[in-house]
């Protein structure tokens, strides 16, 4: 599915912007050339006059034709493009990906690396190059400075963290550097853009909080459901409409900290915050929140697809925060219950975990390291009720996880992760494959011999066996792992 404006001529763009369609928000931006300004297109603003309109796929070409972000409908906070790997051509793939590794780059604050991210996709630099400006219409080095810059202007919005610390948190190592490429992008500085708020004000012990957008519908109770039955006590706690976590050193900054989402009730927003001593890593903070609530989705072409499951509108796939938590949680679930799982983690936790000051008093623990539970000896483990070969493959994944932690990158091929990891001792295909469901947020992932999802297609489809589920589920594609989501609500819904 390529991007909306590359599948629009422009009278077709000019009437989504006329109707606000929110389908398009995040595929599709439009410059008005008598503001100098780009826009989302569910933008509230007076519509523009059709001869001032230029369409753009991503805000990064928009910055590129020299247009500055709107300041209502802020194209800083928009969905991502959201597009699986599974329909697109090979070209457009590779530029996809690329974009995911310069997204991740800079969130991180890291240089981008174009030779680094070319060998780990398989091809040449020059190769990459000239797929990232023919896809996305700009350099490699424009699109970086893009989510930079729009980071800021976020943050520089939606908190009160200093200007130094905000150039530093969004990946520029010079203040001067950043409020020059501000300036230049923008045409005004930092400091305007926030206003003539004293800088004094900020508390340095306050949460820094931040607004993303999301496509709708959005069924935010079936979500919440889902990571409430499996919510860890003393790590993780599911309100009416909120999520709120620990996390542990080295998870996505070098300390600890915590997490809270907020599904607001009146709009597609959620209002995320997080830990001051996270700031620096803010565009991390940012980048993996939208993974894991699977913000960047796209529920009218997904609950097409799973039009003959049963299942409200809007379903998400859950992500993970944590991916080594996510993997030992997995295998703690081997053939056991759901509840039976959880308990067996909160026992890992009390005896490996750390504690940790939070806002609130039932998140008090941060997930079990990895390097913890790799020199624990095995007997501590397994005393916990865990039995001996499951404790021996958390151990395994807890040794490898150097080896395996460059594998969980965001739209990465799940092959090379669900390989590696089915090669450790007591990790199936099952268990590998939800890992890499969750963990990469593969939307195509269809764990083989699930028995709730077995049970539900029978009931429903009346397929037998593995084989015959597997040729029902082709019409699913690409969206195989939402299906199993359904399967496995659908089964609730019977029983309840």
């Amino acid at each position: 599915m390529p991007n909306a404006a590359a599948l629009l001529d422009d009278t077709a763009a000019y009437q989504v912007i006329t109707a606000r369609d929110a389908r398009f928000d995040g595929r599709l931006f439009v410059g008005v050339t008598s503001t100098g300004v780009y826009c989302r297109p569910i933008c509230r603003v007076r519509t523009p006059l059709r001869k001032n309109c230029r369409f753009f796929d991503t805000p990064a070409q928009a910055e590129a034709a020299a247009f500055r972000p709107c300041m209502k409908c802020r194209p800083e906070i928009a969905p991502g493009a959201g597009l699986p790997w599974t329909v697109m051509d090979a070209s457009r793939t590779l530029a996809r990906q690329a974009a995911d590794a310069l997204d991740a780059q800079a969130a991180s604050g890291e240089p981008p690396s174009l030779v680094h991210i070319a060998a780990r996709l398989g091809v040449s630099d020059r190769h990459l190059r000239r797929i990232i400006q023919a896809e996305h219409g700009v350099t490699p080095l424009q699109y970086v400075q893009t989510r930079r810059l729009l980071l800021a202007k976020q943050l520089l919005t939606d908190t009160r963290l200093p200007v130094a610390q905000v150039a530093l948190a969004s990946g520029f190592n010079s203040l001067r550097r950043f409020n020059a490429a501000f300036a230049d992008s923008y045409r005004m500085s930092p400091s305007r853009l926030r206003g003539e708020a004293d800088e004094n004000e900020f508390d340095r012990g306050a949460a820094i909080t931040v607004k993303l957008a999301y496509r709708a519908p959005y069924d935010v109770a079936a979500l919440l459901r889902f990571i409430a039955l499996r919510a860890v006590p003393e790590v993780e706690v599911v309100g009416e409409r909120s999520v709120r976590r620990s996390l542990r050193a080295g998870t996505l900054a070098p300390v600890a900290g915590w997490i809270e989402a907020e599904f607001a009730a009146n709009a597609p927003v959620v209002l995320l915050r997080f830990a001051p001593e996270l700031a620096a890593a803010s565009g991390r903070v940012v980048a993996a929140a939208r993974r894991w609530l699977d913000l960047d989705a796209q529920p009218q072409a997904i609950d097409a697809v799973l039009a003959d499951i049963p299942g409200a509108p809007g379903l998400r796939l859950p992500g993970s925060l944590d991916a080594f938590e996510l993997a030992v949680r997995a295998v703690l679930g081997q053939q056991v219950t759901v509840a039976a799982a959880r308990t067996l983690a909160r026992r890992l936790v009390e005896r490996f975990g750390e504690p940790l000051r939070t806002p609130w008093p039932d998140v008090i623990r941060t997930f079990p390291a990895p390097q913890g539970l790799a020199a624990a000896p095995l007997e501590r483990i397994a005393e916990l009720g865990i039995i001996r070969t499951r404790a021996g493959a958390i151990q395994a994944i807890a040794q490898a996880w150097g080896e395996l932690s460059p594998l969980v990158i965001t739209r990465a091929r799940p092959e090379p992760l669900i390989e590696r990891l089915c090669a450790l001792p007591g990790i199936g295909p099952w268990t590998a494959h939800y890992i890499a469901m969750r963990a990469l947020g593969w939307p195509d992932a269809f764990p083989p011999n699930d028995v709730a999802v077995l049970k539900a297609m029978r009931q429903r489809f009346g397929t037998a066996g593995q084989r015959e589920a597997d040729a029902q589920a082709q019409a699913w594609q690409p969206w195989r792992a939402y299906a199993v989501l359904r399967l496995w609500n659908s089964l609730e819904t019977t029983t309840s």
